[in-house]
């Protein structure tokens, strides 16, 4: 299995967490993965995270996985998921699952979807064809949680978030990081709007 493919699974691997939430809450009723449960979860996995990424960048943790799964430009700087889970936690904790789940979906499914779309190609600003399909993935995920226009709204954000990669103090800001809070609070400001 390709490297990219790889880093591609385990970017989507993410999507467990919000689907045993939405397994439990909508099929198997057994009140075992609660919202708390979730937030637990990504709290927790910030913290171990926190502690790996200061290992890694300090010296102390050397591993194979960090070889295959973290970029070149991450080595040394936080990696991007460590961003994944910071913004992962940052959703979970602030807004209520009906519009966090979409924007962990956006991040988990659809990030990995324009990233092969992309070619894996770098560029600040994104081809059409990439913000074309982030927007129509992101959307297809979101339309099952929200009304139709929120839906719209946090797949254009999330779009906006995946394909312009703004560069603060000489580092890219990783989308990682980005696509689930502008995707969400793009949804919460229209739901609050309309």
């Amino acid at each position: 299995m390709g490297l990219e493919i790889r880093r591609r699974l385990v970017h989507a691997s993410g999507a467990v967490v919000p689907g045993a939430y939405l397994l439990d809450v909508h099929v198997l009723e057994v009140g075992v993965v609660t919202w708390r449960v979730v937030q637990v979860l990504t709290v927790v996995g910030l913290v171990v995270v926190a502690g790996l990424e200061a290992a890694r960048l300090h010296g102390d943790l050397q591993h194979a996985i960090y070889d295959q799964l973290t970029r070149e430009y991450e080595q040394d700087t936080v990696a991007g998921y460590a961003l994944y889970v910071l913004s992962a936690t940052v959703v979970v904790l602030v807004f209520d699952p009906q519009i966090a789940v979409p924007a962990l979906f956006m991040l988990c499914l659809a990030d990995p979807v324009s990233g092969m779309v992309s070619g894996g190609e770098f560029r600040t600003v994104a081809r059409p064809h990439v913000f074309a399909t982030m927007f129509v993935v992101s959307l297809v995920l979101a339309v099952p949680f929200v009304p139709p226009a929120a839906a719209v709204a946090g797949a254009v954000g999330a779009a906006l978030a995946d394909g312009i990669k703004p560069v603060v103090g000489g580092h890219v800001v990783d989308d990682n990081l980005t696509i689930p809070v502008v995707a969400a609070v793009m949804m919460w400001v229209t739901m609050a709007v309309l």
